[in-house]
């Protein structure tokens, strides 16, 4: 019989392959649209992403996440339909009135930070309706740990738009009608899932009897969202505002890539919280702190590198995958944005304590806290600084959330923290930057070849310093063998 560690594991590595997949899009997008369109356009698309999550951060309030803390459990047909369907109610008719605001005052945001696409702005306020279909399904795939077929709806999703996005920009499009794209995918994805779900549990007019219940959960959980909104994706709107959409294409470009790690932190924010929400109620602590312990481990052995490697191939991997100009603009956003997602790789695992004993308004507090210094400071060093001056307020922004959460989440419970392992992450990652500083790659083909050497290098190093236990490498082994 599987343990719930192998679940567990089989769980991150269905999603983890989903994560690295779909996390790619944003990597393959941004040399489509910087070389084609220009880093103006890569700004506005960039504005459009950023408010699309600020936007569904607010209007979803919380419950589809929610679910993931309460259906796991349930088994009875009824309490499974009513509790979805009042989330898939309801979702959609708070997003609603957010998209007829958003319509109304169409021609102002768009003066204020789209450069005058009112269009965009409209049909974003659709694709955010559409979206607010998809995440309750998503949230159901989640709750019961339907990790394969959620990773096969999240695939299509992303590659349908990258494939019909790449289709309209190649034969002269603009960014419109990427934006028209992304709509008719959201749609075509949400008519999928609907229908997936209807086969398993049918339809059923809600009640919202325990809608209350998930509010109470959810509703704290909503100021930390957009703060962490706020914290992540605000500068570019204070970038736009200040500075122009060309400069909010650069940031963003080194910003994208400067996040890669957190494709790993997304993998465990997907998977945690039912797998460790069934183990919490059923009283099993030490396979709790073990999951967390060896979460955070396996995070910072990928993150740690990245920092080290941002900071001496920023500029040729910028080169690499947009123009000349973006990365001779932006080389240093990416190490100091891939430091931050350092932190904010640390945070998931750490801060899943919080969610575990209830107490979100603890992390909403943090949130607010992290959201009202990182929006000063961009207000005051982006106009003077610009957009070096949005990065630096990313990394103490983060570090401020980080130091927070481990203050108020070890007060709850302690999980054991492997710092020998942690020393032994920066050794190998200083073993490796030494190499590829000497390397010192000019041109696309080098720096690919770079980074391979580097990322053998480190690998090697963390092996000869014996990083990880035997224990481990044969569960995993079993782990492929039974995948």
């Amino acid at each position: 019989m599987e343990s719930s560690y192998q679940k567990f594991a089989r769980d991150v590595l269905i999603i983890g392959i989903a994560s690295i997949l779909t996390s790619l899009s944003g990597i393959i997008l941004l040399p489509l649209i910087t070389k084609t369109l220009g880093a103006h356009d890569y700004g506005i698309w960039a504005q459009f992403s950023v408010t699309l999550s600020l936007i569904g951060a607010f209007t979803s309030l919380g419950l589809p996440y929610a679910m993931t803390r309460f259906l796991p459990a349930k088994t009875n047909k009824e309490e499974i339909q009513e509790e979805f369907y009042s989330v898939f109610c309801l979702v959609p008719l708070v997003t609603l009135v957010a998209s007829i605001i958003l319509i109304v005052f169409a021609d102002f945001i768009a003066g204020a930070l789209f450069e005058g696409a009112t269009n965009i702005v409209r049909i974003t306020a659709l694709v955010i309706l559409a979206s607010a279909f998809i995440s309750p399904c998503y949230g159901f795939l989640r709750s019961f740990r339907q990790m394969k077929k959620y990773s096969i709806f999240t695939i299509a999703h992303t590659y349908g738009q990258i494939g019909l996005i790449a289709y309209l920009v190649l034969n002269g499009y603009g960014i419109l009608s990427m934006v028209l794209a992304v709509l008719a995918i959201a749609l075509i994805t949400f008519l999928a899932l609907f229908f997936l779900i209807k086969r398993q549990i049918g339809i059923k007019r809600p009640h919202f009897s325990r809608i209350r219940e998930y509010l109470s959960f959810s509703v704290p959980t909503i100021p930390g969202r957009l703060s962490s909104w706020i914290v992540g994706s605000s500068d570019r709107y204070v970038i736009g505002y200040f500075v122009g959409a060309a400069s909010v294409g650069v940031y963003s470009a080194g910003y994208s890539l400067g996040t890669v790690p957190l494709m790993a932190a997304g993998v465990l924010g997907f998977v945690l919280p039912p797998t460790l929400s069934k183990l919490y109620d059923e009283g099993r602590m030490d396979e709790v702190k073990t999951h967390l312990s060896y979460s955070l481990k396996y995070l910072l052995a990928l993150a740690i590198p990245f920092v080290f490697g941002a900071a001496i191939l920023a500029e040729p991997v910028l080169r690499l995958f947009s123009t000349p100009e973006i990365a001779s603009r932006g080389y240093f956003v990416m190490p100091l944005v891939a430091l931050s997602t350092l932190f904010s790789a640390a945070r998931v695992p750490i801060g899943h304590i919080i969610i575990l004993v209830k107490k979100t308004k603890i992390t909403a507090a943090i949130w607010i806290a992290c959201a009202l210094v990182n929006l000063g400071l961009n207000i005051v060093l982006v106009p003077r600084l610009g957009i070096l001056g949005a990065a630096v307020t990313t990394v103490i922004a983060y570090g401020l959330g980080l130091g927070l959460i481990a203050h108020y989440a070890f007060k709850e419970f302690k999980f054991p923290i492997d710092w020998r392992f942690i020393i032994k992450c920066l050794i190998a990652s200083a073993v490796m930057s030494l190499v590829i500083w000497r390397i010192s790659p000019q041109g696309n083909v080098a720096t690919i070849l770079t980074i391979v050497v580097g990322a053998a290098i480190y690998g090697a190093a963390l092996l000869l310093l014996k990083g990880f236990k035997k224990e481990e490498f044969k569960f995993f082994k079993g782990l492929f063998q039974r995948a």
